[in-house]
């Protein structure tokens, strides 16, 4: 039952005006508590799904090394970090995963965070002041986006994997280049090896958010720069987290020890939060040893990748440009992916409509996400639930902004 909301209250914000309007425009959100683990089962309000909604790429949110990892964490840490880093919230344990990580990407020193929109907010808030630049791809996480507008320095977006207007926008030595390793509403990757070039060129700074890259692409899954073949040192700051692929939770910010001594001292999200438990840097470090030996499962979730749009694409559906996990399916407006969505659910099969602002206007969409626990069949089951496109309210490839976290 939908809930009924007066048209009017007092004081000086109109949010149940604001959540009316939402739900008239078919944008209202509302949170559906689900019952165990979210991975390619789901399990809500005592139906179980197929579910193609999560991020757990590699299905190792409930793999018993890593749950195993966080127990131990757990009896020896405790539940919880008890303090800020710079306090006594710095563990052997936090200490062990950071060098982990510098020795499995190639970077000089790593910095954990609590998620990756902090990790985001932290460096651009650190870095940038007034006189510099920020020059960020139209598509990036909505966290690069807003904390690009309230700092003092001047942001221009190029418009996506644009590099010709990058170039035309970039001013020598000025500030920081930042784009995505895999975008998140779309799906497909950045330009890397150009972004890279253009950077060195202008003697700017660069950075990638691979949220959605690492753990998923590249040799022992070292992400979207190790599968394009770049050198880890042409880029200044690299961003992931391990609530995607590595199946836990948290962040990371990796460059030089330079880098990261200047962040411990100046990034006012990792200063003054408490850190991230100890126990949970206990599952992550066993996660990333999963991962890199992980490549028969990279190489399952490829094949099934292929079958979804070789299978979406002879049914009539639009699909973007993606050949990761990410695979957006075009709709167009809000009903009609909602309505998609519910049809998809009353077969058992658990797909999440994404409407704006997530996305631009016009190119609401299923976001489908496959993960190598899912199998060929499970593939074949989401195809049949889709059916033959009927041609109704579908979009070109998606373009312009996203807003998504």
């Amino acid at each position: 039952m939908k809930p009924v909301y007066l048209t009017a209250e007092p004081g000086p914000f109109a949010l149940r005006e604001a959540l009316v309007a939402r739900e008239q425009e078919a944008l209202l959100r509302r949170r559906i508590p689900t019952e165990g683990a979210s991975g390619a089962r789901l399990r809500v309000g005592g139906c179980d799904y197929l579910n193609f909604s999560a991020n757990d790429y590699l299905g190792l949110g409930s793999h018993e090394a890593i749950k195993t990892a966080f127990k131990a964490g757990v009896d020896r840490y405790g539940a919880g970090s008890g303090a800020s880093p710079l306090v006594t919230g710095y563990s052997r344990a936090h200490q062990a995963l950071e060098e982990q990580i510098a020795d499995w990407l190639g970077l000089e020193a790593v910095l954990l965070f609590n998620c990756g929109f902090s990790a985001n907010q932290a460096v651009l808030k650190a870095l940038l002041g007034k006189d510099h630049l920020l020059w960020q791809d139209r598509l990036n996480h909505a966290s690069l986006q807003e904390m690009g507008s309230q700092l003092p320095c001047k942001m221009r977006r190029f418009a996506h994997n644009d590099m010709a207007a990058l170039e035309r926008q970039l001013e020598p030595n000025r500030g920081l280049i930042v784009s995505e390793g895999v975008f998140s509403m779309d799906g497909d990757q950045g330009p890397w090896r150009e972004l890279a070039a253009l950077a060195a060129q202008s003697g700017n700074w660069l950075m990638i958010d691979d949220a959605h890259g690492i753990g998923v692409l590249g040799p022992e899954g070292r992400g979207t720069l190790a599968a394009q073949g770049v050198d880890p040192a042409c880029v200044h700051i690299q961003m992931g987290t391990f609530g995607k692929a590595l199946g836990v939770a948290g962040a990371f910010v990796g460059g030089s020890r330079t880098l990261v001594d200047y962040l411990v001292n100046f990034a006012r999200p990792y200063v003054y939060s408490t850190h991230m438990p100890a126990a949970q840097a206990c599952a992550v470090s066993a996660s990333i040893v999963l991962v890199r030996e992980a490549d028969e499962a990279r190489a399952h979730l490829g094949s099934l990748i292929a079958r979804f749009r070789q299978g979406a694409s002879q049914l009539g559906w639009t699909l973007g440009a993606s050949e990761t996990p990410i695979q957006p399916l075009l709709v167009g407006e809000s009903v009609p992916a909602l309505a998609l969505s519910g049809r998809l659910r009353e077969r058992g099969l658990w797909v999440g409509a994404i409407r704006p602002p997530t996305v631009p206007a016009g190119t609401a969409r299923l976001r489908i996400t496959l993960c190598a626990a899912h199998s060929a069949q499970d593939v074949d089951r989401l195809l049949d639930g889709l059916g033959p496109c009927q041609g109704a309210a579908l979009c070109p490839a998606p373009a312009g902004e996203s807003h998504h976290a």
